[in-house]
């Protein structure tokens, strides 16, 4: 749909994605000269085929809870390929008629999906390992606020996350989170960003047992309970990135991830070499409680 044909709703401003604004105010369309319109799509998390080789893989996941470790073990490899798809749509702003005229807020649902594919493992038929789903609410508000040494509080907002593998017993795994966020930045070549979650119960136990249909009890003491990103772009189409995860316990489990990105041609397209090295938990869902060191190459298209 063109913006042409789509009316005052979802009408975009000429220069949302090329203007004069900074890397979060693109991301999150904070100001009228960033805002894209409604209900088109957008990235989120980055959409990328990856070759990934891991120090170990898991042939038999496990779980504390009660019928929830696979039987028998599966000859997997530990060279994969890995596809991640991630898209978001603005499906609301300008809730809070308080906001001066040139901040705005937003209500955002966005969706990624994660899988791991064993195409050099011939011999089982090359099957997906696992698959993860996440469907997420975000609530986005503009909060800006001069900090010390240059830097600018950008956003604050709310997320309601549900992310789950989509198997039955004994490979089920799901969670829910709320989570609170923020991000700021250092003109446009700076940025960080930072999550912190409370786990949702799932609800599914008794009044004896909460806990009974807890497919993974305890996942935030090894994937963690908050992260931040700090991300540095060394030059247009050239960006370097640091996630850490931390369980705010003294066990300090979590993980943490390097991202190198470099585009491949015109930075108009988005399309950017990408390479990712990974140590920690959660990588993939049925990885809750399993540590995990892998290096990833591929390609990614982010920022479209």
């Amino acid at each position: 749909m063109s913006a042409a044909q789509a009316g005052p709703d979802t009408a975009r401003t000429p220069d949302c994605r090329s203007g004069p604004h900074t890397t979060l105010s693109r991301y999150w369309e904070l100001e009228p000269g960033s805002d894209c319109g409604r209900f088109s799509i957008r990235g989120y998390k980055p959409i990328s085929l990856s070759w990934v080789r891991g120090d170990s893989v898991n042939t038999a996941p496990s779980s504390s809870a009660s019928g929830r470790t696979a039987s028998t073990a599966q000859p997997y490899v530990r060279d994969e390929m890995r596809i991640q798809l991630s898209v978001r749509t603005k499906i609301a702003s300008g809730l809070l008629p308080m906001l001066p005229d040139d901040q705005r807020d937003s209500l955002w649902f966005g969706y990624t999906q994660q899988s791991y594919w064993q195409l050099f493992n011939g011999d089982l038929s090359r099957p997906f390992r696992t698959t993860d789903h996440e469907p997420e609410l975000m609530y986005i508000v503009p909060t800006p606020l001069a900090l010390p040494g240059g830097w600018r509080l950008r956003y604050s907002g709310l997320s309601l996350n549900h992310q789950s593998n989509g198997q039955t017993l004994p490979q089920s795994r799901s969670w829910n989170r709320a989570i609170l966020m923020g991000g700021m930045e250092l003109g446009d070549r700076y940025s960080v960003t930072g999550r912190v979650w409370k786990r949702i119960s799932d609800g599914d136990g008794n009044s004896s047992n909460p806990a009974a249909g807890d497919d993974n009890p305890g996942i935030e003491n090894y994937v963690g309970r908050a992260e931040v990103t700090g991300s540095w772009q060394i030059r247009p189409g050239h960006t370097l990135a640091l996630t850490v995860r931390h369980s705010l316990r003294s066990e300090a489990n979590g993980s943490w991830r390097l991202d190198w990105l470099r585009a491949v041609d015109d930075l108009s397209t988005g399309l950017q070499l990408h390479v990712q090295l990974f140590s920690g938990y959660g990588d993939a869902m049925v990885d809750f409680n399993r540590r995990r060191t892998t290096l990833s190459v591929g390609l990614s298209l982010v920022d479209w």
